[in-house]
């Protein structure tokens, strides 16, 4: 694996690593059952998991007031202004809102705020291969006490990558003042907060902000299919917390904990295509480089020797 590095002035430093990742669709078979048990059951007997689960209102949120005026430049997309009428009928309505409500921070490469635009006009792969699409993001890799690491299966109405397995979870800090801070990446921080209740219901208390340890960013692009796919500078924040659920199936189709075999079975099987396994282009690249070794400081209690905020790693 070639890698080289530069460092720009005033800018963090930018790391290109060459390697590869799978963007492919594909469909895999839906275990429910957690959102009727008080256990979270896993839909394959070659993974365990074990939680309690909790019933809690989901929040849905929206901009409200006017954002901080971070921008240098505001981008020339019009949120909505593509917008086919008849493909956004078809769009599952929950993610039909959140792809012309939400409004994402756009940034260039040394991730420096330069706009903002809507979800759907930052997910066009047209949009993204003219370059004006690149927007902030995170990941969140949540561990319980077992130090297994909490996977989800995204929904089958997801509009980019339906149904493939990812990381905790994945989303981005919208274009708002408590999710544009950037000192200790707080912006980021609130909004991982946030969509852990969206998504997996996971109450606010336990998942508290200061909890997070960003470990570093990184800066990738893949597509989904013709039409839609991801350009993201990702921050990876990790967590290590017993919480409790209540998955959204708007959002969710399956979670599980996984320890690390168990991991690298899922790996082997998603190579091999058996089971209709996919996963998300992010987390294969964010498990190639770094996750494993990442996992060492997880066991040890020394999450805080791995991070290193001042590189952003270019992954291919």
């Amino acid at each position: 694996m070639l890698v080289t590095a530069s460092r720009l002035v005033n800018s963090p430093a930018i790391v290109n690593i060459s390697g590869s990742c799978s963007s492919s669709r594909g469909g895999i078979s839906i275990s429910r059952s957690f959102y009727s048990s008080s256990a979270l059951r896993s839909s394959s007997s070659s993974f365990s998991s074990h939680h309690h689960l909790l019933s809690c209102c989901r929040l849905r949120w929206c901009s409200a007031g006017s954002p901080i005026g971070r921008a240098r430049a505001f981008s020339s997309l019009r949120p909505n202004s593509m917008v086919d009428s008849a493909e956004a009928a078809a769009m599952d309505a929950v993610q039909r809102r959140l792809m012309f409500d939400d409004e994402c921070i756009l940034v260039d490469e040394s991730d420096r705020v330069v706009g903002h635009t809507s979800k759907y006009n930052c997910h066009l792969w047209e949009n993204i291969l003219k370059g004006n699409s690149l927007h902030r993001a995170f990941s969140v890799f949540l561990f319980n006490s077992k130090k297994e690491l909490l996977l989800q299966q995204r929904s089958a109405t997801k509009v980019t990558f339906p149904l493939v397995w990812t990381n905790t979870c994945c989303s981005h800090p919208l274009y708002r003042q408590s999710e544009l801070e950037e000192e200790a990446a707080l912006g980021v921080r609130n909004a991982a907060q946030r969509k852990l209740l969206d998504e997996l219901g996971i109450p606010a208390e336990d998942v508290p902000t200061d909890q997070f340890m960003p470990l570093g960013r990184i800066l990738y692009k893949a597509p989904s299919d013709g039409k839609w796919g991801e350009h993201e500078l990702d921050y990876l924040l990790f967590i290590v917390r017993d919480v409790r659920m209540d998955p959204n199936p708007d959002e969710v189709a399956d979670a599980k904990y996984v320890n690390r075999d168990q991991l690298k079975e899922l790996l082997r099987k998603a190579d091999a295509g058996e089971e209709g396994l996919k996963l998300s282009p992010w987390f294969r690249l964010v498990v190639d480089n770094f996750l494993f070794k990442w996992w060492d400081h997880v066991e040890n209690g020394t999450l805080k020797d791995a991070a290193d905020m001042d590189t952003i790693h270019k992954l291919t």
